[in-house]
């Protein structure tokens, strides 16, 4: 008992450290230090003051080595704490919170100095991941690249209010199709969201549709205060009253404090047998302790819990909070971004014992054994020594030749290129897990899963090959398969690529992951997308089909923003080839890319179903200019007047107008842009070097331009965006006419839809005569 009474006092202290720590730390940042623009920082005490002792319990007592966490946005404080007291985190840092080079306002793997597992910021993204991620490491174990001993809890440390988000269900439901487990879900339940306190009909529903997909459920309502009185004589009335007391009634309560207390609950039940003499028992301080001695604020309550769920079943606790617990506006329907003043700041220091000054100072107010004893404890748990950011060893990339064939798709070539890796046997092969949601038929991953099989813990039979009923697809799911198939969600696409793109620092083995989806729907996807770029999840991203070559399916289905998607989207580089070989080389290089240290990144394939004549070449001298995002594919004569630039799909209607134009614009070029992205980036690097005190290194879209005079005209054209490539002529100041999709398509076959939208070789040569007369 002795050794038990121990480790919740010392839990309870900490957690007095971190909540102390990181009102300081947010106070810090909106009082005392200099304020240039007069913008308040903000930093939500209030909402890490209802996590402090969930998050103690977790990281000093229930973490495991292996153990992942994401950690809910506004508690990012509370994380800086934590690796403060354990000397992971310097005070320059906290100080520099949410300023430039400090802690970040939100958990961030790639921009905080402390090790961050998850970073969190989008809401709901930050728990859904954990999910995945828990899938991945199951599939890792399953083809023996980790050990069980060496797997770990996926957890996730979440607001009430993150419950609201849809994706929490679309991944609910994914994960109860693909079995996971070794998942915490950890819910700050303090009932209280930006604008108000949330609505009392959810009370009890989220058990319900948890356990519906296979959960425990945990509820942490009550701390062992409140259970011991609730055996007492009146005991029963306080905790039935409880039960029914509205949300917002009982966050104003919490905030008039202990007096208001004993006046509702004397007006409500005071006549009932034993209320009266419970709350004599108590002073207006104490009471306000008990009333608000919740589960999730008592540490003997939470490690119980965090003790009796140690299996691998996948666990939600639900632990029942007060936003802005110990702080003087707890409760209040304000709190959310409000700061304690100076004043009140002070209070707490004082009643804490430290002695101004010493605010920093990690164990300030304790006295030197007591420090001493709770920093050897800190130090001695399984969280302050376990192993973060593994990092695999890279995956030789073999050549990749482009598929055989006169007349191709880009999207049927990429099937091609992966059945022959399928087949190779190389170890890349081996490392590739595919996923798509729904659509890897009509994507052209057919034909890999057929070799490499889906990926299910439990054995899942062909019933259609078993019956002998002919099918394209043969596809058995057991242990060894290499596809994740999911359902139609595009968020779940992303955040399983998010994970298994995770899976060298997370796991300490590399994945490959590619998932393919239809190009018009990555914007269903993009807060998850950018979400996984920006932790620096490794993957590729395969979108198919896509524009108005799509003809036959109409707008919805047409996708127009997506290549300034590519261009904008950072940690991600977008191209959008137009032959067999050209998707050869993309692939090649995305397969190094995405294993390269700080300099690398995710890749997007932008794709069609459009099958084009190839274009007949002589070396590979193109190769190294596409793979910088364009070449010449008709170098101009000197003294040209124009050029087409074209990417993609449109590559045979700009070839067919340089036919119909080249000899009687004599010198015309041909410009292929393989990845407008790369262009645009190296041209803004190069001209920010500039200013950046660097040399200034001509990019490669200049170096191309410099083949015609500065007096020369482009046409631009692709299908999607004319944006895309228009900005070519600020390059060198030439003049353009952008030809591209701005308005949502309609059904029709392509020689309509290029006719209606301006396409086809007529508009093209049409608006390269038009520049030759202007000049």
């Amino acid at each position: 008992m002795s050794e038990r009474m121990d480790l919740i006092g010392a839990i309870d202290a900490l957690d007095t450290r971190l909540r102390w720590l990181s009102a300081w730390t947010i106070h810090n940042a909106n009082h005392l230090r200099e304020s240039r623009d007069g913008l308040k920082v903000g930093g939500h005490q209030a909402s890490c003051a209802s996590i402090s002792t969930i998050m103690a319990a977790l990281y000093f007592h229930a973490l495991g080595p292996n153990d992942k966490v994401a950690v809910k946005p506004h508690a990012g404080p509370v994380l800086h704490a934590i690796h403060y007291l354990l000397g992971q985190q310097n005070r320059e840092q906290l100080e520099r919170f949410r300023g430039v080079g400090g802690a970040q306002s939100y958990p961030s793997r790639t921009k905080d100095h402390i090790p961050v597992d998850f970073s969190t910021g989008s809401v709901g993204l930050g728990v859904a991941v954990t999910a995945f991620a828990s899938l991945v490491q199951d599939y890792l174990v399953a083809h023996g690249a980790l050990a069980e001993a060496e797997t770990g809890r996926m957890i996730a440390l979440m607001g009430d209010a993150e419950l609201d988000e849809g994706n929490i269900y679309e991944c609910l439901i994914e994960a109860y199709k693909h079995d996971i487990r070794n998942c915490w879900w950890i819910v700050d339940y303090n009932r209280q969201s930006l604008d108000a306190t949330t609505a009392d009909r959810m009370f009890r529903r989220f058990d319900d549709i948890f356990e519906t997909c296979g959960w425990r459920v945990v509820t942490l309502k009550h701390g062992k205060l409140q259970k011991a009185v609730f055996a007492k004589t009146g005991g029963k009335a306080i905790e039935e009253w409880i039960e029914t007391c509205p949300n917002a009634e009982f966050a104003a309560l919490t905030y008039q404090g202990g007096a208001a207390w004993r006046t509702r609950l004397m007006t409500d039940i005071g006549a009932k047998r034993g209320v009266k003499a419970i709350l004599d028992a108590h002073d207006d301080d104490a009471l306000g302790r008990l009333m608000t001695n919740l589960g999730g604020h008592c540490v003997e309550s939470l490690i119980e819990a965090f003790d009796q769920a140690q299996d691998e079943r996948p666990t939600l606790f639900i632990a029942y909070t007060i936003k802005g617990y110990g702080l003087p506006f707890a409760g209040h329907k304000d709190n959310h971004s409000g700061l304690m003043n100076p004043g009140q700041i002070a209070s707490l220091r004082e009643s804490l014992g430290i002695v101004e000054g010493d605010e920093w100072e990690p164990w300030a107010g304790l006295g030197d054994n007591a420090a001493a004893s709770l920093k050897a404890f800190a130090e001695a748990s399984a969280f302050a020594t376990r192993r973060t950011n593994l990092d695999a060893a890279p995956v030789p990339v073999p050549a990749i030749p482009a598929p055989e064939g006169d007349e191709q798709s880009t999207q049927a070539a990429f099937g091609r290129i992966l059945l022959d890796l399928a087949k190779s046997g190389h170890p890349l092969a081996d490392r590739i897990l595919t996923t798509s949601p729904d659509v890897t038929v009509s994507t052209n991953l057919g034909a890999w899963v057929n070799q490499r099989g889906l990926f299910r813990r439990s054995e899942l039979k062909d019933v259609f090959a078993g019956a002998k009923i002919p099918s394209a697809q043969k596809w058995a799911g057991h242990g060894a398969g290499q596809h994740v198939e999911l359902g139609i969600a595009e968020h779940n696409l992303f955040l399983m690529l998010a994970a298994a793109g995770l899976a060298s620092p997370l796991f300490g083995t590399r994945l490959m992951p590619i998932g393919t989806v239809y190009d018009p729907f990555i914007a269903r996807g993009l807060d998850v997308l950018n979400y996984a770029c920006y932790q620096d999840a490794r993957f590729l991203l395969v979108a198919t089909p896509s524009g108005v070559t799509l003809g036959p399916e109409g707008g919805a289905h047409q996708s127009i923003n997506t290549p300034l998607i590519g261009m904008g989207q950072p940690n991600l580089t977008a191209f959008e080839p137009a032959f067999a070989d050209e998707l050869a080389a993309c692939m090649e290089w995305a397969f190094d890319h995405m294993q390269r240290g700080a300099d690398g990144g995710s890749v997007y394939l932008r794709l069609t179903t459009r099958a084009i004549a190839q274009v007949a070449r002589e070396g590979d001298g193109w190769k190294a200019d596409a793979l910088k995002g364009g070449y010449w594919l008709r170098r101009p004569a000197p003294g040209a007047e124009a050029a087409i630039v074209y990417s993609g799909a449109i590559a045979p209607e700009a070839i067919e107008a340089w036919e119909m134009l080249v000899e009687d614009l004599p010198g015309l070029g041909l410009l292929a842009v393989t990845s407008a992205d790369l262009l645009h980036r190296d041209w803004s690097e190069s001209r920010a070097a500039r200013w950046r005190g660097g040399r200034r290194d001509k990019s490669h879209v200049e170096t191309l331009l410099d083949a015609l005079p500065a007096h020369a005209g482009l046409v631009t054209v692709l299908d999607g965006s004319p944006a895309a490539l228009s900005w070519l002529g600020g390059v060198n100041g030439m003049r353009v006419s952008p030809l591209g999709v701005d308005r949502f398509g309609q059904t029709g076959d392509l020689p309509d839809q290029y006719h209606l939208h301006r396409l086809d070789a007529e508009a093209i040569a049409d608006a390269a005569a038009d520049l030759y007369a202007r000049n």
